[in-house]
């Protein structure tokens, strides 16, 4: 197999963005990540595109950039597995010769100056007037991800005991993370206490188990490890890529909320890396809510099932904690570009940029990406090292 790499990262102005389109924000994350490898955006053969589910980026991103000579042209959308998806698309395409230099982008402005965070995400009540079974939903309560995956939690809760506190242990591990990121939202210290005290989104799930709502985007650039090692910044080998989908089984018996698509992405993803996760140095985990950390850390296998609770407590995940994970405040508290923020972070990390929160190993970086509620997931291992044997 072709070993790929990621050669450039472009970051725009995250968070409170106002008066941009995602067009025009994910044109500038593409030419900060070409710049960022060293390249001309002539050398960019590929684009693949995501944005959030309110925008429409859509190809016409390639003629803002004049791009008009692309082996590989896409707009993908497998919500927070985007980004996986995209670089396990991105590396395939350089292995069967279709494309050299592959941008992959994620853009989105769903805040609003005049609109609070959950406003920006409500959908108008015309769109969600739905007949028969599909408005079941609507009916039972169960009417936005902050209830499906407050379901999934407490689902969790009641099989295993798992307990708010040991969701609280998570971001505040999190916090503690984002401190040393100057990109980060939220950055103040938090306590066990402090997240408690926070008010109830949907139960069992507070404020601060929920991820924030952030405008802005991300582009980064896969290419050749041969050519990846002549350009400007360090590269990131891609040693493995995983992705699983499932439909929502919302039913008795079923292990929805349970058991992920993590369960066979990320061992999928570590088998052709050849590792274990034993060998993961950094763990940058898709974040939506804390419950997802716990449960996508069970299914990689970090820890047994039923076990998470346990597993992030006593600072586990924090600084100086056994297993750095979410090095940057992940999308709790750092910021929420879907699965571009722990691809980011990742590459923050094993370029060894990471500053104050640089972890004090990088060899393997784990990456996960989950959309939908639980429907999709990716999973990249990432190294600042070539991988043994790679073509």
């Amino acid at each position: 197999m072709t070993d790929a790499a990621i050669a450039g990262l472009g970051m725009t102005e995250l968070g409170k963005v106002y008066g941009r389109s995602s067009t025009d924000l994910a044109a500038e994350a593409v030419r900060l990540a070409v710049a960022d490898a060293g390249l001309a955006l002539g050398d960019v053969d590929g684009l693949l595109v995501s944005a959030g589910v309110k925008q429409d980026v859509g190809v016409a991103l390639a003629a803002v950039l004049g791009l008009g000579d692309l082996g590989i042209l896409s707009q993908v959308n497998a919500f927070g597995a985007t980004a996986g998806v995209m670089v396990a698309q991105a590396v395939q395409a350089i292995a069967a010769g279709s494309a050299t230099a592959v941008a992959c982008v994620f853009a989105d402005t769903p805040l609003k100056p005049e609109r609070s965070a959950g406003a920006s995400w409500r959908a108008p009540s015309a769109a969600r007037a739905l007949r028969g079974l599909a408005g079941w939903s609507l009916a039972s309560g169960a009417a936005n991800p902050n209830i499906l995956y407050a379901m999934c939690a407490r689902r969790h809760m009641e099989r295993y005991g798992t307990t708010s506190e040991q969701l609280a242990e998570i971001a505040v591990a999190q916090r503690a993370w984002a401190a040393g990121n100057p990109l980060a939202q939220l950055r103040r210290p938090l306590t066990v206490a402090g997240h408690q005290a926070s008010r109830w989104i949907a139960e069992p799930l507070h404020l601060l188990d929920c991820c924030l709502v952030s405008n802005g985007a991300i582009a980064v650039v896969v290419t050749a490890a041969d050519r990846a090692a002549d350009l400007r910044r360090p590269p990131v080998h891609v040693w493995g890529h995983g992705q699983a989908h499932a439909p929502r089984r919302m039913s008795a018996g079923s292990d929805w909320g349970v058991v992920t698509p993590a369960a066979r992405s990320g061992p999928q993803a570590m088998r052709m890396a050849g590792i274990g996760v034993a060998d993961v140095d950094v763990a940058e985990l898709y974040d939506c809510y804390t419950y997802t950390v716990l449960v996508t850390l069970e299914d990689y296998g970090f820890c047994g099932k039923g076990e998470g609770g346990r597993f992030v407590g006593g600072g586990r995940l924090a600084p100086g904690g056994d297993l750095a994970c979410n090095t940057g405040g992940g999308q709790l508290s750092g910021y929420y570009m879907w699965g571009m923020t722990p691809l980011s972070e990742a590459i923050i990390q094993a370029r060894g940029d990471g500053g104050a929160r640089q972890a004090p190993r990088n060899d393997i970086v784990l990456v996960s990406g989950n959309g939908g509620i639980l429907e999709h997931h990716s999973t990249l291992v990432l190294s600042p090292h070539r991988r043994e044997g790679a073509a």
